[in-house]
């Protein structure tokens, strides 16, 4: 399987990239960092090597990477993919960023284009310039949020750039449908990765970027349209998005003053 990950230099991205290598498949990694995907290309072979012989049938040879450096804002830097990948079967829409609106009165309206650009215009890039790449039965995955369930404070940017792209995920699911192009939209609760290590506030339910991947792997491997995780958390979230607005804001008023 030929498998497509943007943001694969790090966090879920790169846990895809490599359980995707460890099974055998071809990953197209793509990233900013000349650096980071050198660093993604030694991490599997600097892996320490299964001694039993019958466990190392068993895990097979490892996959090709073909590292990509590019910026995903930048579509006229995007490279013409290689020449052995005729058809993608599973496209990973992951890069993203967050910053939040600190001070709403006076609305930042740079950082506000800065993360709208990145986690919802480049996926417009994206699409244009691989989605016709998509195998017949193939899939695109979309990762998006579980803040899309709930307007967050400081979260202006970030949470309705999510929910753009999961309205997105959720119209292409019906358009791509006469293509035999299935849709997959990922919402993770917190993640540990380099982005949410920036949080100064508590991440309940917090789960490793190994287990975020693994979780949406299995989801994909049995042909899911949405995958959410961890399930407790996103069962609080939904619980929250039934309560009328004005309970929710008091509730959150009080969370953001404790």
């Amino acid at each position: 399987m030929t498998v497509m990950i943007t943001g694969a230099t790090s966090g879920i991205g790169k846990a895809m990239a490599l359980a995707y290598l460890r099974a055998g498949h071809t990953v197209l990694a793509c990233g900013r960092s000349e650096q980071k995907l050198s660093e993604l290309a030694n991490a599997l072979q600097n892996e320490p090597q299964l001694e039993n012989e019958s466990d190392r049938e068993a895990q097979g040879e490892s996959g090709e990477l073909v590292p990509l450096c590019f910026d995903l804002t930048q579509p006229e830097s995007y490279p013409v993919l290689p020449r052995g990948v005729a058809k993608l079967d599973l496209l990973i829409l992951n890069a993203g960023d967050c910053e939040y609106i600190d001070d709403a009165l006076h609305f930042d309206a740079k950082r506000f284009e800065r993360v709208i650009k990145i986690n919802l215009i480049a996926i417009g890039y994206g699409l244009s310039a691989w989605l016709s790449r998509i195998r017949s039965g193939g899939r695109v995955v979309f990762i998006s949020s579980s803040a899309q369930l709930l307007p967050l404070p400081r979260a202006e940017a970030y949470g309705a750039s999510k929910a753009a792209l999961t309205y997105l995920a959720n119209s292409l699911a019906i358009d791509l449908a006469k293509e035999d192009i299935q849709v997959t939209c990922v919402h993770p609760g917190f993640v540990a990765t380099p982005l949410t290590d920036r949080n100064t506030f508590a991440m309940p339910m917090l789960v490793s970027a190994e287990q975020a991947a693994a979780e949406i792997i299995r989801g994909i491997a049995r042909g899911k349209r949405e995958i959410h995780f961890p399930r407790g958390f996103i069962w609080i979230m939904r619980m929250l998005s039934w309560l009328p607005f004005t309970w929710w804001q008091k509730l959150a008023l009080k969370m953001v003053n404790a």
